[in-house]
């Protein structure tokens, strides 16, 4: 039996039998393998004096929290023996080396490499840049160039201001004069003396400004000089090191070959990788298994301390890799390896037709079920909008006034033609509209009712995922209403007064709303049967009669 490499950890005989696909990373329930791999390394990080991190899980732990992503994956090693090998998202306690986890594909933060030998560099210039643009030296020389714009331009207006009189004064000596006086040649030509004489005065105050001029910005451009040289030193510098970095990232798949992290993103969004591509767990987990032949079986990634600020993470809870960063890696990483379906890609199960709640000549109110999508998406095309196509076909005009996201099940008005649907849209602009919410949460809150203010933007590195965000986001609100507590879960009323994505889910579930999640929420919380909120009730003005509908329907669960 040959000599197990470092971070291989064996599992113990199981009856449990291995998955027949690699698990799909992306969406997926952790398979009992992977949950018991997952545990040992709960085990691990709960227990180890390996490193000091400060994870925000005890009251000794002050200052900067900085919760964590683990990943676990099974793998069989060259002698069929089962293990896992454990990785962690980035660097932890400041170091990308440590006992119980792979190594990172490239570790930045080696001290002989070359990544901080020129980052080393790239700060002394960016000091050099600080102190440059600090120096008494060049300050002056800026004063004393704005000085002497400020007099060149009082020097030249006071000298326009006297030409300007004295050509005035010219014009009225000119209309005085008798044609038929032997003088008046001679006053004429003496005129036109004088106004040569004038515009070569103002010609000469006009040359010694601009030679003061040229004084004060040769003066001043000698600082601009260093300064664009550094600059341009600094720009080339982070651009060689930025490349070199991409060619260290070279990442294998499960038939052997190589691409690095640049040509793996060449046909992304902006062709850029984003920055951290690559450090993630799920990455870090292939190549070191396929480096040491191992075969993936499945893997799992989980929190592991307390949540970001802007994020929603809660300790111990399990994850998808994230889309931005390790999409385009994973998807190269994982060619040549049996992987499960994309669950995304499936068209859920739901009942046929459309339950129709209202119709008139105007709109159509539809009681939608969960994880019907209200329009058709780019791979799933079955949805509210196709649906009532189907069954009504002359109706004309957008149709969808409002939409609810797949996985909320409720009320939905469409609109059958398009001044129905200007009307009705137009009182969701200008918040006319009354829609009530009602979720079931997967906890307790120590508030009966309350306002939630939280605005949020997608996150960018993980769509469709929202997080909050005070400077880009948008400004999201909803009010809330505990309707009852039992068996510790928590059912409540929620009266969005804007409309975000993910606004209710978001607001449940983050530390600064409710900080508990909705019951089935596979985003921001955990999975279940389904998504446990319904659009249960909504009031609006008719668009033909103006008489105020109420439509009510009770919660499925």
């Amino acid at each position: 039996m040959s000599e197990k490499p470092p971070y291989f950890h064996p599992l113990p005989a199981t009856s449990e039998s291995l998955p027949a696909l690699f698990t799909f990373p992306f969406s997926y329930n952790p398979h009992p393998l992977s949950v018991r791999a997952a545990n040992e390394v709960k085990s691990y990080l709960a227990y180890q004096q390996d490193f000091v991190h400060n994870f925000g899980l005890t009251e000794q732990d002050a200052g900067l929290a900085i919760g964590k992503m683990f990943g676990v994956m099974v793998v069989k090693d060259p002698d069929g023996q089962l293990g896992y090998l454990a990785a962690v998202s980035g660097k932890l306690a400041n170091s990308n080396q440590h006992a119980y986890f792979v190594p990172p594909i490239y570790d930045m933060l080696e001290a002989e490499g070359f990544f901080l030998k020129e980052e080393q560099r790239i700060n002394e210039i960016n000091r050099e840049i600080d102190a440059l643009e600090q120096l008494d030296s060049w300050k002056e020389a800026k004063e004393q160039l704005s000085a002497v714009q400020l007099q060149n331009e009082q020097l030249l207006q006071t000298a326009r201001a006297k030409q300007k009189q004295l050509k005035s004064e010219r014009k009225r000596i000119r209309a005085t004069l008798d044609a038929s006086q032997l003088e008046t040649a001679e006053i004429l030509a003496d005129l036109v003396k004088q106004s040569y004489r004038d515009q070569h005065e103002y010609d000469l105050v006009k040359r010694a400004c601009q030679q003061r001029l040229v004084e004060a910005q040769e003066n001043e451009e000698h600082w601009q000089r260093a300064m664009r040289k550094l600059k341009e030193e600094r720009k080339q510098r982070s651009s060689a090191l930025q490349q070199k970095i991409f060619d260290q990232y070279q990442f294998l798949n499960a038939e052997g070959n190589t691409r690095n992290v640049f040509d793996i993103f060449r046909n992304e969004a902006n062709g850029v990788p984003p920055a951290g591509a690559g450090e993630c767990a799920a990455p870090k987990l292939f190549q070191y298994a396929y480096q040491h032949n191992f075969t993936p079986i499945c893997m799992a990634e989980f929190w592991w301390g307390t949540s970001p600020s802007q994020e929603v993470r809660r300790h111990e809870q399990y994850y998808p890799s994230c889309r931005g960063k390790c999409e385009p890696i994973l998807n190269f990483m994982m060619q040549g390896l049996r992987v499960e379906p994309n669950p995304l890609l499936q068209t859920p199960e739901t009942p046929p037709g459309l339950d129709i709640v209202f119709e008139d000549a105007h709109i159509i109110v539809v009681n939608k079920p969960a994880e019907l999508l209200s329009v058709p998406g780019i791979q799933i095309k079955d949805s509210v909008y196709s649906r009532i196509l189907a069954l009504r076909p002359n109706i004309s005009g957008p149709v969808i006034i409002h939409r609810l996201d797949m996985s909320t099940s409720g009320i939905i008005v469409l609109a059958k033609h398009k001044d129905a649907h200007r009307i009705v849209q137009d009182q969701f602009i200008k918040h006319q509209v009354i829609k009530r919410y009602t979720a079931l949460l997967d906890g307790c809150i120590p508030t009966e009712q309350g306002m939630i203010t939280l605005p949020l933007r997608v996150d960018l590195d993980d769509r469709p995922r929202q997080m909050v965000c005070y400077t880009y986001g948008k400004h999201a609100q909803t009010k809330y209403q505990v309707v009852e507590v039992s068996a510790g879960r928590t059912r409540i009323h929620f009266f969005p007064l804007t409309g975000r994505t993910h606004q209710l889910r978001v607001h449940a579930a983050h530390s600064l709303g409710l900080h508990t999640p909705i019951v089935g929420d596979d985003l921001y919380g955990k999975k279940a049967n389904r998504l446990h909120l319904h659009a249960g009730y909504i009031e609006f003005r008719h668009p033909d009669s103006n008489e105020q509908l109420v439509f009510e329907i009770a919660d499925p669960f």
